[in-house]
């Protein structure tokens, strides 16, 4: 009988972990949560365009900061495709590149596709925010593990735009990125 009461409580405290990392966070919000929201209107078309600083750091699966980089963003549009360069410099002293191809269709509806993506990345950005979704396979000398990835990005009224990534394999977390995403000024 012990065994069974140790069974019960087992299952209840892993139903109640899974319950809170699945349905209190990411998951838990939708692109549409947001039509309404008051302040400004993200479109990556405009505000994912030009010369971009964006600065962050990489929390692991504890939730202490592992990593810290400064990137270099660079974006153009020809309507509604546009190709994003990034520029990635770590705090180790590793230097990450990748470049985006983005389109923007009806409704918001966006798409991504880089180099180390699996597939397509699909999302939609709706009011002052962007959801984004993507399978992402990890550089050979970070394991080569593919993750998958959902940002969501946040306008604020000064023109930065609020990144939160989060890094899942199998469903679990097992890295989050903030980082802040600012025009450059053209001299």
């Amino acid at each position: 009988m012990t065994i069974l009461w140790l069974l019960i409580g087992a299952a209840l405290a892993l139903g109640a972990v899974w319950a809170r990392t699945r349905f209190a966070d990411f998951p838990a919000q939708a692109p549409a949560d947001y039509a309404a929201a008051p302040g400004p209107v993200l479109d990556i078309r405009e505000h994912l365009n030009g010369k971009i600083l964006c600065e962050g750091v990489i929390y692991g699966p504890t939730g202490r900061v592992t990593s810290r980089f400064v990137a270099d963003f660079e974006a153009t549009w020809e309507g509604d495709t546009g190709r994003m360069t990034e520029h990635f410099r770590y705090d180790s002293g590793r230097t990450q590149d990748r470049e985006w191809t983005l389109s923007v269709g009806a409704n918001g509806q966006v798409k991504a596709a880089a180099p180390d993506l699996v597939g397509t990345g699909r999302g939609r950005q709706q009011g002052p925010a962007l959801m984004l979704s993507y399978r992402m396979k990890l550089p050979e000398e970070a394991g080569g593990h593919e993750l998958d990835v959902t940002d969501w990005m946040y306008l604020t009224e000064n023109g930065t735009i609020m990144n939160r990534s989060q890094f899942r394999k199998f469903g679990i977390k097992v890295a989050e990125l903030v980082a802040t995403m600012r025009p450059v000024a053209v001299a």
